[in-house]
């Protein structure tokens, strides 16, 4: 797949996915703004069909919607990104960027999400006084975890009764 199909795979993903779509003219307009962001950056150059795909590939590891916006989110904000330097001049940078901007909002809750789990992340675990707060919770913590898998049990066994495989 050339950069050019998956960019509109990947935003067409997003919107359809968070109901931005009202219409099929409005998907259409963006391919043709899209289409004019292509030959801004020459995307067609050979070296874009190296390799794997940016982020479709991983995209489909995720199946929970709230999973998914987690990673949209993080998706639309690495277009906003590359579009930070591009000609604002041009009307279909503008509108891209708007639709971009507009889907940035209605994914804010997993745009915080994410950040708290690169917080996460960048706990410094070797620290005295966050190792001593981590075992004090690590009770809670396990609790949180065994309600989540033991509704995951039950649901599953609960299929299993209804199906008749």
């Amino acid at each position: 797949m050339t950069f050019q199909t998956y960019s509109l795979f990947v935003l067409s993903i997003i919107m359809i996915y968070f109901g931005r779509v009202e219409n099929r003219l409005n998907l259409l307009q963006l391919q043709d703004d899209i289409d004019k962001l292509k030959a801004d950056f020459n995307s067609s150059h050979s070296d874009v069909g190296d390799g794997r795909p940016i982020f479709t590939e991983g995209l489909s590891n995720w199946t929970e919607r709230n999973e998914k916006r987690i990673i949209l989110s993080q998706i639309v904000s690495m277009y906003l990104k590359i579009l930070e330097n591009t000609d604002k001049s041009k009307a279909h940078v503008r509108n891209i960027s708007e639709e971009l901007y507009t889907l940035k909002e209605s994914l804010s809750d997993g745009s915080k999400k994410m950040e708290y789990l690169k917080d996460l992340t960048e706990l410094q675990v070797n620290d005295l006084k966050i190792q001593r707060k981590a075992v004090n919770e690590l009770f809670s913590v396990l609790q949180k975890l065994g309600d989540t898998t033991s509704s995951y049990k039950r649901k599953r066994s609960q299929f299993q009764r209804q199906c008749s495989c």
